[in-house]
């Protein structure tokens, strides 16, 4: 039995599991419909059938989405790459109902330091932030078809990652994965979004309308995913900067980058900017998804630019 994945139990299941006394909790207020067996936490649930389930767990989404297009969404199928960042959105996506199917990718596990802006706890350290990630969709539902990628997006598999993808969320440090995957969807003709964490910034890359566009917007120049394996961190530096327009960075996130591989790991990261970005992310992939207008390009939704 997978640690990351629900089994849909039927009654005899149900009740030989339950006569085996592995169960730790049972929340059964229906008396109908499917049982849910999650394995992590040794719950089991009975809730409705997977049609009924989304038609009711969504339904305080009508009338800002209908009916029909909450099924269109509900076909989608999304890849979310670099599950810090990546998590809040996955999240999102999952409670919104923006996604039936997703491949999510990182090669990582949590640590303490995650918890400033992931959505997870100490019992979860030391796991990879994919099984996290698959756990908490999952826990929100369970009809969910969900492919991790444990090793991350890696030149070996990148191609495997984008099959059947509708739509791509971008969202890991990792520079060479972060231009393979635009360079391949570009190919493919998926587009790419993707938050920064910082003032807001949301970016849209539609390679399905604009097979042709620069990755980046042409702020990388020629370079390509293979030039940029085995960087050290200060060579990462001029790329980071000419990725996100040096300029367009808050003071703080400009000045923190130089400190990258010296005193700090990586460029921080808040919680309120990763829930900013996971709704701005979520949005923005609703309406590209369901053909509603979305040009390619930066959006700053900055609450530091707001005056009263």
């Amino acid at each position: 039995m997978d640690e990351w994945r629900p089994s849909l139990l039927t009654e005899p299941e149900a009740t030989e599991l339950l006569d085996s006394g592995v169960v730790r909790r049972v929340h059964d207020p229906l008396g109908f419909g499917t049982w849910v067996w999650y394995p992590w936490s040794a719950v089991l649930v009975r809730t409705h059938p997977a049609e009924e389930f989304r038609r009711l767990r969504t339904d305080r989404n009508r009338n800002k989405i209908t009916p029909e297009e909450q099924r269109r969404l509900g076909a989608a199928r999304v890849g979310v790459v670099g599950l810090s960042v990546g998590n809040g959105t996955a999240l999102t996506l999952t409670m919104e109902g923006v996604g039936g199917s997703f491949k999510i990718a990182d090669f990582d596990r949590l640590d303490l330091t995650n918890l400033n802006r992931i959505r997870a706890g100490l019992p979860d350290l030391g796991l990879e932030k994919t099984v996290v990630t698959a756990r908490q969709m999952y826990e929100i539902d369970p009809y969910l078809d969900i492919e991790p990628f444990h090793e991350g997006v890696t030149a070996a598999n990148v191609e495997a990652f984008l099959d059947g993808l509708d739509l791509v969320v971008e969202e890991c440090d990792d520079l060479y994965a972060k231009v393979a995957v635009r360079e391949r969807a570009r190919a493919r003709r998926i587009p790419v979004l993707m938050s920064t964490s910082d003032r807001g910034m949301l970016d849209v890359e539609r390679f399905d309308l604009e097979p042709g566009r620069p990755i980046f917007h042409g702020r990388l120049g020629e370079v390509r995913a293979d030039d940029l394996i085995g960087l050290e961190p200060k060579d990462k530096i001029r790329y980071v900067l000419a990725m996100f327009d040096e300029g367009s960075l808050s003071p703080r996130m400009r000045a923190s980058l130089p400190e990258v591989g010296r005193t700090l790991a990586s460029w921080p990261q808040l919680a309120s900017d990763v829930a900013v970005g996971a709704g701005a992310v979520t949005d923005a992939a609703r309406r590209l998804l369901l053909g509603e207008p979305l040009a390619s390009g930066r959006y700053h939704l900055d609450p530091a630019a707001l005056h009263g």
